[in-house]
């Protein structure tokens, strides 16, 4: 049997990171991953000859700048570019252009209304705050509140600062921001359907909410407090898709002596006395290590992969009921030419950014009750960028390729199982739609791959093709994820730990709840000079 310090079960991004953070203080570690690949959702693949998809995730903004420089990722290959505006289509002939340039930008907002023009300003202002407060959160590891132990308190009184700090009136508007939606939030700023929308669709981004319900202001919030190169907010591609990310992170382990096992499958996490011990692979080979990390999500890890007699009483319960509803779909499209838009000027600050076909609050509204009624919309809202019209590594000379993401598509359909006659009527619908604003679209298409959450998560392994690991609701945030007690990144078995998207600060590209996995995993180890120092974590 191979003995190891430690083995991370999932090569996605996090598992990886954490498994580099590992290696980095002197641990011997394996990676295990059940695909030929690595990357999980965070992986780029030649899914068509030339063309080199991001099947599944497509931009970049989480990805923290502080475990960006820690890992070295510049030297291992990794490259992120801000793309330079975007532009989002009404439901008519209505478009918004959004440009970096500030002026430019007032100027579009103002040719829609002036009131709204300037209320961006005090919109932009409130969100950057807001945000501020919860970056700080981002590297840090939640406190318990049911403990009493010195490192808790303490934490308790540096967020009690911290939220203070904003003013009387600041933590009124905070608290309330927490529990509305984003199109409430957002009829306190504007007027514009168009722009109200163009606003709101950060908040309904993988996510099992609309734009109505209650929560999903949080969710904008998520989607806004990472950056590309210092840039706050920014929005960003990796040179060579999004697998560049995994494989960077993946070079950094390796080259701190790591190991990386693909068709590695796990079947069952070895338990013994209540201690995590090893694992079980797929096809009967047996590692045995001192801890465990899983980056599978916790429904995954607590109702799959370990055995129910095994946990504590009241755990396999929680996980079966943690919220993780699918609610996303992505179209990747090889392309023989650059798509041109009705309404849309040949300017390349908007050609080399994205398109959101958002139409109005209600557009997106009406979509997302499709989806509770078990059934896709035939007017869906899409968000697409076309990586290729700065990244010549992903597609041949002179063609392109396109990726969309979709809300909603359900896991299960009222009318019986995803099929693949099913799976293409779902990709039509969003063809159709990008043909509506792009007359001859049809005609450029070469080759287009369709992802439903069934495909999702039969091959990624996301439990419902959910791309958070669980919803980013408030029951689930922070010290309650995945479950309250147990937000520290800590399992109920001993040395068993979680690194995935399930833990605090939740999902996106952004390597965090690795690295804070990592960071509590040495500590335990007694290994505080392999952390970072605190400052490290608190940007």
């Amino acid at each position: 049997m191979n003995r190891y310090d430690a083995i991370v079960i999932g090569a996605g991004h996090n598992g990886l990171t954490n498994a580099a953070y590992l290696a980095k203080a002197g641990l011997k570690v394996v990676v295990v991953e059940k695909n030929d690949y690595i990357g999980g959702a965070a992986v780029s693949r030649e899914l068509h000859e030339g063309w080199t998809y991001s099947s599944c995730s497509y931009v970049c903004s989480m990805m923290r700048q502080a475990i960006h420089r820690d890992l070295d990722l510049g030297r291992h290959g990794l490259i992120l570019v801000p793309y330079l505006g975007t532009v989002n289509f009404g439901d008519g002939d209505e478009r918004l252009f959004a440009y970096h340039d500030e002026q430019a930008a007032y100027l579009e907002l103002k040719r829609h209304s002036p009131h709204d023009a300037d209320a961006m300003y005090r919109f932009q202002a409130d969100l950057t705050r807001y945000s501020q407060l919860i970056r700080k959160t981002l590297m840090r590891t939640p406190p318990d509140p049911a403990s009493m132990r010195v490192r808790d308190i303490r934490e308790f009184i540096w967020l009690a600062k911290k939220f203070w700090a904003l003013g009387e009136q600041e933590v009124y508007e905070y608290i309330r921001f927490f529990t509305i939606s984003a199109a409430d939030f957002l009829e306190d700023y504007f007027e514009n359907d168009l722009i109200k929308a163009a606003m709101a669709s950060p908040g309904i981004i993988g996510t099992a909410l609309g734009v109505y319900s209650p929560g999903s202001a949080y969710i904008l919030l998520h989607h806004v407090m990472g950056d590309v190169d210092g840039s706050i907010g920014a929005w960003g591609l990796a040179r060579g898709g999004m697998g560049a990310i995994s494989q960077a992170i993946a070079n950094a382990m390796l080259e701190h002596g790591g190991e990386l096992r693909t068709q590695a499958g796990v079947e069952r996490v070895i338990v013994k006395n209540g201690k995590a011990c090893g694992v079980v692979l797929e096809n009967g080979d047996e590692l045995s290590a001192n801890i465990v990390v899983s980056n599978l999500d916790a429904k995954r890890t607590f109702t799959k992969i370990i055995d129910k007699d095994d946990l504590p009483e009241g755990i396999y319960e929680r996980a079966r009921n943690f919220k993780i509803r699918g609610s996303s779909g992505k179209v990747n499209i090889a392309l023989s030419g650059m798509p041109t838009f009705t309404g849309v000027p040949d300017n390349r600050y908007i050609n080399r950014g994205g398109q959101g076909f958002t139409g109005t609050l209600e557009t997106m509204e009406r979509a997302y009750d499709c989806w509770k009624r078990g059934r896709w919309s035939d007017d869906p809202f899409v968000e697409s960028v076309i990586p290729s019209a700065w990244d010549p590594t992903v597609a041949p000379p002179g063609q392109h390729w396109m990726s969309n993401f979709i809300q909603y598509c359900p896991p299960q359909l009222t009318d019986g199982p995803w099929t693949p006659e099913k799976r293409d009527a779902f990709g039509q619908t969003v063809i159709d739609k990008i043909e509506r604003y792009s007359p001859g679209f049809k005609d450029l298409i070469v080759h287009m791959e369709v992802r439903t959450p069934h495909e999702i998560e039969n091959e990624i392994g996301l439990t419902e093709g959910n791309i958070f690991q669980g919803e980013l609701t408030i029951d689930q945030l922070f010290f309650n994820r995945p479950f309250p007690g147990y937000g520290q990144y800590r399992m109920p078995l001993k040395n068993l730990y979680m690194c995935g998207s399930s833990t605090h600060p939740g999902g996106g590209v952004s390597a965090v709840c690795g690295a804070n996995a990592a960071r509590e995993i040495l500590l335990d180890l007694k290994r505080p000079n392999s952390v970072p120092e605190d400052d490290f974590y608190d940007e």
